[in-house]
């Protein structure tokens, strides 16, 4: 990550423009143009061995004639001179570049990047349109038009979405704060960006649009913490894709799959749009009406008609309608006509006068059980909808989070939209529109809300990391890319994944018997083949078999079956399982593979052998801690089963979270595990069990927690050791440690406090708890000092904290210590740790 030397980029107060001519509809005439036309306030020279002049301005023939060094270069000559330019532009002191060039071969644009790197100059391109920042006037691209200044920022690695978005924008009087073109992005990419929008003044919102990322761990650290700061919205092309492949495991179909781009963006706290039209709705929303956190929504309108097509569309939406409470329905009464709906959406009728609007307005918003209003309003001959709004507007002042508007029609309404856009209502042109925008807020806000949970620990055992990766091992050895069932087995009960018991056997029915009598009838008979991946599917399985002479059948049926089926396969012989009773169980698919892309991915969902056919899963990146866990089971429609229903009492849902969890720190621990599938995994009141698995693994290590998109937590830094005669634990903060970094603060004096964190008061919010014990460990780093307490419950004694800047050349660091406790060298130790 860096943003070293974007300000010359993004803000440069002189440009040089390489290539430019008078050539009619050439890349170099049209980009000299735009940067002069656009009211750049600094600097513009051109540069071109051919002219003396153009437009009347001195051209210069080479970068060593400028009467002074440019902060932005523009290069629009041929691929060969990208190199050499950028060469003698680093020499001089340039430090940012815009390659506008195509057509760069790969060995060009390496020759490119180590000619930028001697001196970190920065590179946006090459084959990019361009850049505009209209604040300062500048456009810096070959897009047909200028953009007019605003404060929502759009990065595409589309160039043709530029110019459609400059048009979009410029026609509905929307304003940029930036606009980036990334071209092939063989420096700046969407990581750097983000970190430099993310603390740009200018900038409320960022819209990115996202073909591709090749540097998965850079932008999702760069955009969990620029979402933390101000909304982040993508449009992600390729949503349709090819569907999930055939894999040998369920779980393995979804690598290279475009819900794991949806779990990314998730997980990073921002929203997922699939249209452009939707992104500037999502903008809109986000910037005006983001603080409102209602759940339910309810609809005014003052035709019965618009009321009707916005609650269709809130059921396909998913949205609630408020349920309007005895004693507003009275309130309501009291203000409207006896023909009224008496129901949500609320029609208060054509003829409504300014004072009927209102009186319906003051009563909803004196409600909370409410919700957010939707105001909704077709112009009427009766009375001007400028009077309507103007009427309204002293109520809206007062409540403008909790209210969206949609002035149904053009010129008739202009002025009354005008009037509620300037009280900070944002408004949108139809209901459908307005109700998928509340809709789009509730998903942004669930996907804050996993940026601030703060979990609690799993009930696993430690991990026997060292058993798991001796039956990996011994796969390997034996040339094999798939585990034995009893070899699977094993790596689950490694990791604290209760499992039924099992026996192996050989075809001969002596051995299935004998298995079967170790385990006590009635027993579950598998197949065992390393060439059949899906048992069921070639009659390899047989369910609760309850004697001797049954089996003896199964095993003759089972043989005749599979060798009709796969003659081809080789049959090792089989697996007995005891039959375990858990009539009330769901079965459940917990699965992991590696995206090409993020890297190893989770899943979860309805198991069973049609888990395909019911295509219920839901995905999610590791590291996963509790309450991620619990988001991700929440995403499935087997949840609403495993939340009880009729006779089916609710089902331990934290145990299926530490299976999660377990196969989470599996993906960490174990760099060979390519595929998992837990299928079925039974989850009921007592708990879960696995009852089969299927383990891929690989040779090339294609996962382990290096190829985590989020930095798993490091238990490499944490350590024990002895301070004033007192067992304490150096180690890094978790999310986990919230409610014990609250205490810990309520201990502090507040001299202390005022001296570390600049407040009066010892409590904080939990979004600042939370800022504090979730951190990225890519970019972060803050120790505790952790001691036991009289009562046996863990304290923290002191904490140092270290803070990188993005282009991780310096940081910042702050320690302290619990007040009581000072001057006994805790703080040095934890100087010594960082």
């Amino acid at each position: 990550m860096s943003i070293r030397h974007l300000d010359q980029l993004l803000s440069p107060r002189s440009v040089a423009v390489f290539g430019a001519s008078a050539r009619p509809a050439s890349v170099g005439a049209t980009v000299w143009r735009n940067v002069r036309a656009g009211g750049f306030r600094g600097a513009v020279f051109g540069v071109n061995p051919r002219h003396a002049t153009l437009d009347g301005e001195r051209i210069y023939r080479t970068a060593g004639e400028l009467p002074e060094v440019p902060d932005l270069a523009l290069l629009c000559t041929p691929a060969d001179t990208i190199a050499p330019l950028i060469g003698q532009l680093a020499a001089l002191g340039t430090r940012a570049v815009v390659i506008v060039t195509a057509g760069l071969t790969v060995a060009q644009k390496q020759a490119a990047l180590a000619a930028a790197r001697r001196c970190l100059v920065r590179l946006l391109g090459p084959n990019c349109i361009g850049l505009l920042s209209p604040h300062i006037g500048l456009n810096a691209s070959f897009a047909h038009t200028d953009a007019l200044p605003g404060d929502v920022a759009f990065v595409s690695q589309s160039g043709a979405l530029v110019t459609a978005m400059l048009d979009w924008a410029r026609s509905r009087g929307i304003g940029l704060s930036h606009l980036v073109s990334l071209g092939d992005h063989c420096d700046v990419d969407f990581g750097d960006l983000l970190d430099y929008l993310a603390s740009d003044a200018r900038t409320r919102a960022i819209l990115l649009y996202i073909e591709s990322i090749e540097s998965p761990r850079k932008f999702m650290s760069a955009a969990r913490a620029a979402a933390r700061n101000k909304p982040v919205i993508v449009v992600k092309a390729g949503r349709a894709g090819n569907g999930m492949r055939a894999a040998a495991s369920h779980t393995g179909a979804l690598a290279g799959s475009d819900i794991v781009y949806d779990a990314a963006i998730r997980r990073a706290g921002m929203l997922r749009v699939d249209t452009m039209q939707e992104l500037f709705t999502a903008a809109e929303t986000l910037a005006h009406f983001r603080r409102n956190d209602s759940e339910v929504l309810t609809v005014m309108t003052n035709g019965g008609g618009a009321g009707v097509m916005a609650a269709d569309a809130a059921a396909r939406a998913g949205v609630k309608l408020a349920e309007l409470d005895d004693a507003l329905l009275r309130r309501l009464d009291v203000v409207l006509p006896a023909n009224w709906s008496r129901g949500n959406p609320i029609d208060i009728v054509g003829d409504a006068p300014a004072q009927r609007y209102t009186a319906t307005l003051s009563a909803l918003l004196a409600d909370k059980s409410a919700g957010a209003v939707l105001f909704i309003h077709a112009p009427t001959a009766i009375v001007p909808s400028e009077e309507i709004a103007r009427a309204c507007l002293p109520l809206l002042r007062e409540a403008a989070p909790r209210v969206m508007a949609c002035w149904l029609g053009d010129a008739a309404v202009a002025q009354a939209r005008q009037c509620f856009e300037g009280a900070d209502i944002p408004d949108y042109a139809t209901p459908e529109e307005a109700v998928q925008a509340f809709a789009m807020l509730q998903t942004y806000r669930r996907n804050q809300q996993t940026l601030m949970e703060a979990p609690s620990a799993s009930e696993n055992p430690a991990p026997d990391a060292a058993l798991a990766r001796r039956q990996i091992q011994s796969a390997l050895d034996d040339g094999r890319e798939w585990l034995g069932e009893q070899e699977a087995r094993a790596v689950l009960r490694a990791y604290g994944i209760p499992v039924v018991a099992s026996q192996e056997a050989s075809t001969s029915v002596s051995d299935v018997l004998a298995a079967a009598n170790t385990l006590g009838f009635p027993v579950a008979l598998k197949i065992r083949s390393r060439d059949i991946t899906h048992k069921s599917d070639v009659g390899g399985v047989r369910l609760d078999l309850g004697d001797a002479p049954s089996l003896v059948q199964a095993v003759r049926d089972m043989l005749d079956a599979v060798r009709a089926a796969r003659p081809d396969a080789r049959v090792d012989g089989f697996t007995l399982q005891s039959m375990a009773r858990r009539p009330r169980a769901q079965e459940v698919i917990v699965g992991a593979s590696i995206d090409k892309v993020f890297g190893p991915v989770l899943l979860c969902g309805h198991g069973g052998t049609a888990v395909e056919v019911l295509a219920d899963t839901a995905v999610a990146l590791p590291p996963l801690n509790r309450s991620l866990a619990r988001e991700l089971v929440s995403r499935t429609h087997v949840s609403r089963l495993l939340a009880g229903f009729r006779d089916h009492p609710p089902a331990r849902v934290d145990a299926l979270c530490d299976i999660l969890m377990a196969v989470s720190q599996m993906l960490a621990d174990l760099p060979r595990l390519a595929e998992l599938d837990i299928n079925p995994l039974w989850v009921d009141e007592h708990g879960a069990l696995a009852l089969d698995a299927r383990i891929r693994v690989s040779s090339a290590a294609p996962g382990g927690a290096e190829r985590f998109a989020i930095v798993p937590y490091p238990t490499e830094w944490v350590r024990r050791t002895t301070w004033n005669g007192r067992a304490i634990t150096l180690r890094p903060i978790r999310p986990e440690d919230e409610v014990q970094h609250g205490r810990f603060l309520s201990c502090l004096s507040m001299e202390d406090i005022r001296m570390r964190i600049f407040l009066t008061r010892r409590s904080l919010p939990r979004s600042e708890l939370a800022r504090l014990t979730q951190i990225d460990y890519d970019r972060e780093m803050a120790f505790i000092a952790e001691g036991v307490d009289a009562s046996g419950c863990p304290e923290t004694l002191g904490v140092a904290r270290t803070v990188s800047d993005p282009d991780n050349i310096e940081a910042e660091f702050a320690i302290i210590v619990r007040s009581d406790l000072k001057g006994a060298g805790l703080g040095r130790l934890l100087l010594a740790q960082l």
